[in-house]
C-alpha cells in the first residue's frame, strides 16, 4: 500500500484538469490563471501576446511595492531560490541521463531545462526591468553584444509597470 504516492498521483492530475476547466470562472485573463506564484510572491509576471498583425510581443510586468514585510521577504527568497535551483537540478539530470546512456529520457530532460530556464529568464527580465539592463547582465554572463530591441513601458491602473519587447522569436 502506498497511500501518499496514490494521493499525489491523483492530486496533481486532477489539479491540472480542474485548473483547465474552471480557471475561466475566476479570471478572464488567461495569463492570470497560470502566472500566480510570481504575481503573489514577488509582484512579477510575464507573457507573450500576438497582435492582429501576427507580431509577437513579450510583456514583462513588475508591480511597484514601496515596502516589503518580513514574511513577504521570506516568500520572495523561497520563490527565487526555487526558480534558480530547478534549472540547476534539470541540468544535473541532463548530464546524468547522458552519461548513463538513458537517451530515451533525454527529450524530457531537455524540455524540463528549456521550460525552467525560460521561466527564470522571464522573471529576471521582469525584476530588472527594461531591455538595456537585461542585455548588460546577459552580456556580462554570456559574453554577448548589446543588441538593441524595441521597448515599451507603461504603468497600468493598478500600479504595475509593464515592459514590452516587440519582436518575433
Amino acid at each position: 500500500r502506498h497511500p501518499l504516492a496514490t494521493f499525489f498521483h491523483l492530486f496533481f492530475r486532477v489539479s491540472a484538469i480542474v485548473t483547465y476547466l474552471f480557471c475561466d470562472w475566476f479570471s478572464n485573463s488567461f495569463v492570470a490563471c497560470f502566472n500566480v506564484t510570481g504575481r503573489l510572491l514577488v509582484g512579477l509576471r510575464w507573457w507573450n501576446q500576438i497582435d492582429e498583425d501576427g507580431k509577437s510581443h513579450w510583456v514583462f510586468e513588475a508591480k511597484r511595492v514601496p515596502t516589503i514585510a518580513a514574511s513577504t521577504e521570506a516568500e520572495a527568497r523561497i520563490f527565487w531560490l526555487g526558480l534558480i535551483i530547478c534549472p540547476v537540478i534539470w541540468t544535473m539530470f541532463f548530464f546524468s541521463t547522458l552519461f548513463s546512456l538513458k537517451l530515451k529520457w533525454l527529450a524530457l530532460v531537455i524540455a524540463g531545462i528549456s521550460l525552467q530556464t525560460a521561466n527564470l529568464y522571464g522573471y529576471i527580465h521582469c525584476k530588472l526591468g527594461g531591455q538595456k539592463t537585461i542585455s548588460r547582465v546577459s552580456s556580462r554572463l554570456f559574453g554577448t553584444a548589446d543588441i538593441p530591441k524595441r521597448q515599451s513601458r507603461s504603468i497600468s491602473e493598478d500600479g504595475t509597470e509593464e515592459h514590452g519587447k516587440t519582436g518575433t522569436r
